[in-house]
């Protein structure tokens, strides 16, 4: 039946309805098809999960675990993409702390990323070590050659879309200056915007925004991953 006019006027209702259906359903076909399930809704997320799960033709919800899980041992989904936490937390409002990368948050270069046919888990840090990804250093480079129109683009192109490793790196080898000191800069911008964000949200009184410590906590993670990649960046030259 139609909800009641009393019910579509209680904000604070809508709002929990919606993100109870945001954060508790299983995609079972991409972009068409989303279920609740009692129970199977309140798995957890595992960077590396033990469990699937799965609907019959009828219907039915099945659980099955991946791997040998032992005793008293929590039982995980995936939730999304373990190499980027930010959708994650977007999302769930949850800081996946297990994380092993994070995306390096080119967001100013989709264009090119969809050229190359890079996705966000293909352009990654590593949290602990701060190792950049390949593909980083190819998503600047290609940029790098882009705009000031280079007449060995479309080389470096076809390069990075064969994956012509050799070439890539003669490329690299010729304009590793340059591409390092637009990943320096890309990288410093990001700690700062991070710093900012981090300094507004700690200016919110925690009563009326309580996610505040966990945004700050996301916030410190980038922080953290970027400058250790800053450290690998200096020490390059």
């Amino acid at each position: 039946s139609p909800l009641s006019q009393q019910t579509l006027d209680n904000d604070n209702l809508i709002k929990w309805a919606y993100n109870a259906a945001l954060t508790r359903h299983q995609v079972v076909v991409a972009a068409q098809e989303k279920r609740i399930t009692p129970l199977a809704d309140m798995f957890n997320h595992g960077t590396y999960p033990n469990c699937e799960i799965t609907y019959d033709p009828e219907g039915n919800c099945m659980v099955t675990t991946t791997t040998d899980v032992a005793a008293g041992s929590p039982l995980t989904v995936s939730l999304g993409d373990p190499s980027n936490p930010s959708p994650l937390f977007a999302t769930y409002g949850f800081l996946d702390n297990d994380c092993p990368t994070v995306f390096c948050k080119a967001l100013h270069l989709q264009e090119e990323m969809e050229e190359l046919k890079f996705g966000f888990k293909d352009l990654l840090f590593a949290t602990q070590t701060g190792d950049i990804g390949p593909q980083v250093w190819d998503l600047f480079l290609y940029k790098l050659l882009k705009d000031a129109n280079d007449p060995n683009l479309p080389a470096f192109f076809e390069a990075c879309t064969s994956g012509n490793e050799g070439a890539k790196q003669e490329f690299h080898g010729q304009y590793f200056p340059y591409t390092l000191n637009s990943l320096r800069e890309h990288v410093d911008g990001i700690i700062q915007t991070v710093d900012n964000l981090s300094m507004k949200a700690n200016s919110y009184d925690l009563s009326t925004h309580p996610r505040v410590p966990a945004i700050v906590a996301h916030n410190n993670l980038v922080k953290e991953t970027f400058l250790r990649v800053k450290s690998q960046l200096d020490a390059m030259g």
